[in-house]
C-alpha cells in the first residue's frame, strides 16, 4: 500500500468519527432539551398529583378558633 492511500484512509476515518461524534452530542442536547421541559413528567395541576394527601389537616388549622 502507498502512504498516500494509508494517510486517506486515516483521514476519512477521522471524518467519520468526527460525524459520529457530533451526531451524538445533538441526541444528548435533544435529549436534555425535553428533559428541561418537563423534567420528572409530573403533572402541572397540583389536584392530579397522586402524591399528595389532601385528607391531611395540619395542626395550625385545627388550633384555628372557628
Amino acid at each position: 500500500m502507498s502512504i498516500t492511500f494509508q494517510k486517506r484512509q486515516k483521514e476519512m476515518k477521522r471524518l467519520e468519527k468526527q460525524k459520529e461524534k457530533a451526531e451524538r452530542r445533538a441526541q444528548k442536547k435533544l435529549a436534555k432539551d425535553k428533559e428541561a421541559e418537563n423534567p420528572n413528567a409530573a403533572p402541572v395541576d397540583p389536584a392530579l398529583d397522586p402524591t399528595i394527601d389532601w385528607s391531611f389537616q395540619n395542626e395550625t388549622e385545627l388550633d384555628r378558633p372557628r
